[in-house]
């Protein structure tokens, strides 16, 4: 991978500039007075937005796999109060 390092005047004139090289794979190093402040980099298709933040240890992965599908719905018979009716009363 390409590095490359650029202070911050520099970046800020010329952004396309930077941005098409990251585009092409480089890596951009960000410096203020000579000092790394930050860094540009393309960003890597096959890491995904949560598989990045439990790599970094903000989100903790399930424990079991992920609830099949739901059972497909039985149709209620008769008469009689709603379940969303008797869980009202029920709460008095």
């Amino acid at each position: 991978m390409d590095r490359m390092e650029v202070g911050i005047r520099e970046l800020r004139l010329n952004l396309s500039r930077y941005v098409a090289r990251v585009r092409e794979g480089a890596e951009v190093v960000v410096t203020d007075h000579g000092t790394p402040v930050a860094r540009l980099g393309p960003i890597d298709e096959e890491e995904a937005h949560y598989q990045r933040l439990v790599r970094e240890g903000v989100v903790t992965p399930p424990k079991r796999p992920k609830a099949k599908a739901l059972p497909q719905l039985i149709p209620l018979e008769g008469e009689g109060p709603l379940v969303s009716e008797m869980v009202l009363e029920d709460r008095g």
